[in-house]
């Protein structure tokens, strides 16, 4: 039995939060682009560690916006932010590592698969020999040992993703950010890779925020789902999913996932509609 086969047999709600403060904590974050485009008015969200966020919401409304300000790929115009109870300059020491998971694999398209994998222990100068077993784990984790020597080219997009997935996790993260990264995906593929997500976030322990337009996807994998609505950007409520882990395909069709669905669904439509009184 694999520890994720474990893991689904034994484990019943979701993993214990970690002791300590808040993963992340916005505070009153605002962003105003130079072109004078309001993309978010300010925005308190925390994120207690162990959380599995999903930012929620119609195109426009600010969900990747408000990820890379949490990633800190960009600012905030006013307001700030907080990462474990500290500032952004403390990331990245122990127990204090997050990292970005894009829309697309961003895969270098001459470099092998360990070799992409291995990149951002490369740039760290993580020795070869440490490097080299922290890719085997990485790979093992979204199940691409055997396609270590290929090619991007000669994977799917699927497998492609995955790739991205190691790259982020060869780095041992604690905080993961994904922004909608299984959209491209079709809908047998992205479920397979959402449930797979789910185990690495019971194994590893991780806090992750995802970004996605899809209803079913925040329902299946969310603690809690916070919807916003755009013109401009802002979180228009937060629903709990209080349901058990591990969650499957019975979850999927099950008549507690349908009414979480619809009670979204709803608050989509409201999403909508203020964001088309502000144009």
């Amino acid at each position: 039995m694999t520890t994720v086969q474990a893991l689904r047999a034994d484990v019943t709600d979701a993993p214990p939060a970690p002791a300590g403060p808040p993963a992340i904590e916005v505070l009153g974050a605002e962003k105003v682009f130079s072109n004078g485009v309001r993309a978010l008015t300010p925005i308190e969200l925390t994120v207690n560690q162990g959380e599995f966020v999903t930012l929620l919401g119609p195109s426009g409304c600010g969900k990747s916006t408000l990820l890379k300000m949490v990633a800190n790929l960009i600012e905030p115009t006013s307001g700030g932010l907080m990462w474990w109870g500290r500032d952004y300059d403390h990331v990245g020491e122990p127990g204090k590592k997050l990292v970005f998971v894009f829309q697309d694999p961003t895969l270098m398209p001459w470099a092998r698969v360990r070799a992409n994998v291995r990149l951002p222990l490369d740039l760290a100068g993580v020795p070869k020999s440490e490097g080299n077993s922290r890719v085997d784990r990485a790979l093992a984790m979204v199940g691409l040992e055997r396609f270590d020597a290929s090619y991007p080219r000669q994977l799917s997009g699927g497998m492609q993703m995955r790739v991205s997935i190691a790259r982020a996790l060869v780095t041992e993260p604690n905080l993961l950010l994904m922004d909608e990264p299984f959209g491209a995906l079709d809908e047998i593929t992205r479920n397979k890779l959402d449930q797979d997500l789910l185990d690495l976030w019971f194994e590893k322990k991780l806090t992750v925020v995802f970004v996605t337009h899809s209803i079913y996807e925040s329902v299946f994998l969310s603690t809690r789902v916070v919807v916003m609505a755009a013109r401009p950007g802002r979180v228009l409520r937060e629903v709990v999913i209080d349901e058990p882990y591990p969650r499957d395909d019975a979850w999927r069709v099950s008549q507690k996932f349908a009414a979480y669905a619809r009670d979204l669904q709803l608050l989509l439509a409201e999403a909508s509609r203020a964001g088309a009184a502000h144009p």
